[in-house]
């Protein structure tokens, strides 16, 4: 998802403008204060889904973690095409169904692959210990993008990756409810969403198709939905049919849809994030974001959290720290050089 031109509002509007009297300082701080509204909401919305599907796949009868992602597919697509079709909140990119096929659906199946394996992990895991392997994800990342040629090997990332890496081991290593099932789809899931976002570079971006969060929803769901049923046809249809009437008596449908539309109301606030601030700070929100709900996970769920946990984690936590912010300067010294190309 692209952020919009407004991007430099929490990094300049505060620091930059006179704070004095009149408009202009109204003007500053009512930017700083809506720029903080927007962070909330979506940590506050983004730690709800996590905890909500925590809660209804491991602590209901409802253990179907793909009919679940499926359900969410389902009403997401329909949501998407409300807003880009009917209300026209943003327009659509008007691709061709070769183009569609070509780009859209392997992006929808990896998704598709992601969603499955994390919603299943949530069986298994701990919330806070999920939280915790996700910061494997840049180094994934990183592996994925050289082997797409779209990143360069350095000693210093790699150090960098490594050190994660360690970190995370040591998370693992101090986990009390340590299941090996449930870390190998923890793991496969963010294989397939650093390849995901890999190909949403290749396949969408670079060919000037990016797209916001309501496209998203309206184009890629839909993919992801019909690439589920494969794996819910053979996994799960029989047990959910058998069960149906028990399942409506047990869990009702009312939660269902609720937790479906908090998930349609995350990309909501998504939108909302990257449209007032930046992905930027999106992404720095979701540092604070992990904290919280490792803390919210283990008071809710009275899951363990042991000291090793926290010392890897912190470990872990310090080389994304400075992975991102040396991403953040090669990014700077980039733009610099091409406006001073263009000068």
């Amino acid at each position: 998802m692209a952020a919009s031109g407004s991007s430099s509002k929490v990094g300049s509007s505060a620091a930059d403008a006179p704070l004095g009297s009149g408009a202009d300082s109204d003007s500053v701080w009512l930017t700083v204060v809506s720029a903080y509204m927007y962070v909330i909401i979506w940590m506050t919305v983004s730690c709800s889904v996590i905890l909500f599907n925590k809660w209804l796949l491991a602590y209901t009868p409802f253990h179907y973690p793909i009919t679940l992602t499926l359900w969410h597919m389902a009403f997401c697509s329909t949501c998407g095409f409300i807003v880009v079709r009917v209300l026209k909140v943003t327009p659509s990119v008007n691709m061709s169904w070769t183009d569609y096929g070509k780009r859209v659906v392997p992006i929808g199946a990896l998704y598709a692959l992601s969603l499955w394996l994390s919603n299943s992990a949530y069986l298994y895991l701990s919330v806070s210990f999920i939280q915790m392997t996700k910061s494997l994800m840049p180094g994934l990342t990183f592996l994925v993008g050289m082997m797409a040629g779209r990143e360069t090997y350095s000693h210093s990332t790699a150090i960098n990756m490594t050190i994660i890496a360690v970190g995370v081991a040591v998370a693992a290593y101090g986990e009390l409810n340590f299941v090996l099932k449930g870390v190998l789809m923890q793991l496969g899931a963010l294989v397939f969403e650093a390849a995901r976002l890999m190909l949403v570079q290749v396949l969408i971006d670079a060919k000037g198709m990016k797209m916001n969060s309501f496209q998203s929803l309206y184009y890629i769901s839909p993919a992801c939905g019909v690439c589920l049923l494969v794996p819910f046809y053979f996994m799960e249809y029989d047990e959910v049919s058998a069960k149906y009437s028990t399942l409506l008596t047990s869990v009702d449908p009312k939660i269902l849809i609720a937790n479906a539309a908090t998930a349609f109301l995350l990309n909501l606030a998504v939108f909302l994030l990257i449209g007032k601030t930046s992905a930027l700070t999106m992404n720095i929100a979701g540092v604070i974001k992990d904290w919280i709900l490792i803390a919210a996970s283990g008071y809710l769920f009275q899951s363990p959290i042991t000291a090793l946990n926290l010392a890897g984690y912190f470990v872990a936590f310090c080389a994304v720290c400075v992975y991102q912010y040396t991403k953040l300067q090669r990014l700077k010294q980039a733009a610099a050089v091409a406006r001073k190309d263009r000068g």
